[in-house]
């Protein structure tokens, strides 16, 4: 009896997905001679075998197979939107074909991939996609499939296809049916070639639901009280890919009424919003974070959402927008809420304006959520935590990932925000100007919960791991 189905990628690719559900085969080996299959035990042998025979023109020989474990390796191995599962399409995934690129953002896009890499080394080439934050290797090309590919890409993004020695920087607009949004290509060239990142961008933030993103009931408090003020800034904080920009959008999108003028500068926008004045960053030109904010005070705005503060000069430039009455949300790469006040100020702001404007300071990371048809209960042993970590409660039991169809048997169904948010009063502004950061006592005064807190309470209440909190905890 077969109990585990393990397949490489260069097989998998061979069946395209809808061509695996329809038929409930998995592709074990494919050689000169003979295409063998593992199949679902209830289905038509002779049947299948006929079709398959005429579908890829080949000698097929099935293996029979225990239809949960079928259906445990489709959910793995050939992951589909819901929309996709209703089709019967057969398209191959086939380098060459001209629509194989049109084929690769269509199906990120359909099992939500963020991004697509695709990357060139000695003997191989492969394409990844980022699911829920984490690579999944989907097809191997051959080395000589591969430069026409990059090319089909780079003429999209209007890129010189004979320079293969400098990094460049591109943008589709990719449109197909129903389907419209950007992608941002960034090449870079390597040992072996080049490697291409392609980012799904231009997601319609409409849907965005501040309540959904994981603040608990005393921060989205604090926050929305945060946010109705006339003027200041608001900083967000935290790593790249952590929901940085879909907590600004869900902020944008309350701000958003018909007597507000916002205006944004972002690289790139990765959102869309009716009502919402959006500039991209256009760095080659002179269009920085800088100069377009200079540009924004001369256009009477009421919200001003810069993408990242990077730099001195666009600091300043945000304190300056801020202290003239306006609304100022950003983003700056901090490990903590209180961080970002020394960040600035060791770009250059001076503590009294950062006292006077700083309204409020949040800092957020994302963690994958247990899949609640299949997380195990186990006991739970304290060398798990980072050395050095006194939880602030005893845990016996804790739950740990599994597996099922619901979750493609990663073990986990989706993200939430985790936060810190920290709602400067006069209290903290005093200590702003006087350059002293070391203020736990206060934070814990006021029961602001920290970002490890908050991800241990996921933790405790068995809606995540312990390895997915484990790198919060450490720097806790």
């Amino acid at each position: 009896m077969i109990e585990s189905i393990n397949i490489p990628t260069e097989v998998q690719q061979q069946v395209t997905p809808e061509q695996a559900w329809h038929y409930h085969i998995i592709p074990k080996l494919r050689s000169t001679k003979i295409f063998e299959f593992y199949i679902d035990e209830s289905k038509n042998l002779l049947q299948t075998t006929e079709e398959l025979e005429m579908l890829f023109d080949e000698n097929i020989k099935l293996i029979i197979a225990p239809t949960n474990l079928i259906l445990k390796s489709l959910s793995k191995y050939y992951r589909k939107s819901e929309a996709s599962k209703k089709r019967k399409n057969t398209i191959k995934a086939d380098i060459n074909r001209d629509d194989f690129l049109l084929f690769l953002i269509n199906e990120a896009n359909s099992i939500d991939s963020s991004d697509i890499h695709i990357e060139i080394y000695e003997k191989k080439c492969r394409v990844r996609l980022r699911i829920d934050g984490k690579l999944v290797e989907r097809y191997v090309l051959k080395r000589e499939e591969y430069p026409a590919l990059i090319n089909k890409i780079k003429i999209k993004a209007n890129l010189d296809i004979s320079e293969k020695r400098l990094p460049q920087d591109g943008r589709i607009f990719f449109t197909e049916g129903n389907n419209k949004f950007d992608i941002r290509v960034s090449i870079l060239p390597t040992l072996h070639g080049e490697k291409i990142v392609l980012r799904l961008l231009s997601k319609d933030a409409t849907e965005i639901d501040i309540k959904s993103l994981g603040f608990n009931s005393e921060q989205i408090t604090a926050y929305l009280e945060g946010i109705k003020k006339p003027h200041g800034i608001i900083l967000i904080s935290g790593p790249t890919g952590s929901g940085k920009t879909t907590t600004l959008y869900a902020t944008l999108k309350i701000l958003n009424k018909e007597q507000t003028n916002i205006l944004t500068i972002e690289d790139p926008i990765e959102y869309t919003l009716e009502g919402i004045n959006q500039v991209q960053l256009k760095e080659n030109i002179g269009l920085t974070f800088a100069a377009a904010l200079r540009t924004f005070l001369r256009q009477d705005p009421d919200v001003i959402m810069l993408g990242e503060i990077r730099d001195g000069e666009t600091a300043q430039m945000a304190i300056r927008a801020a202290l003239t009455g306006h609304l100022v949300l950003s983003t700056v790469h901090t490990n903590s809420a209180w961080g970002t006040v020394s960040r600035l100020i060791d770009m250059g702001v001076p503590p009294f304006l950062l006292a006077s404007t700083l309204s409020l300071s949040v800092a957020q990371r994302l963690i994958r959520i247990l899949c609640p048809h299949c997380k195990k209960e186990e006991e739970f042993n304290n060398k798990l935590y980072p050395n050095n970590y006194k939880p602030p409660r005893k845990i016996t039991k804790h739950f740990v990932a599994v597996g099922c169809e619901h979750c493609f048997y990663t073990g986990f169904k989706g993200r939430k925000a985790v936060y810190e948010v920290i709602p400067v009063d006069t209290g903290l502004s005093e200590n702003i100007k006087e350059n002293n950061f070391n203020i736990v006592h206060l934070l814990k005064e006021r029961g602001l919960k920290s970002l490890a807190d908050e991800a241990f309470s996921y933790f405790e209440k068995g809606e995540t791991a312990i390895e997915e909190i484990y790198a919060i905890l450490l720097n806790s």
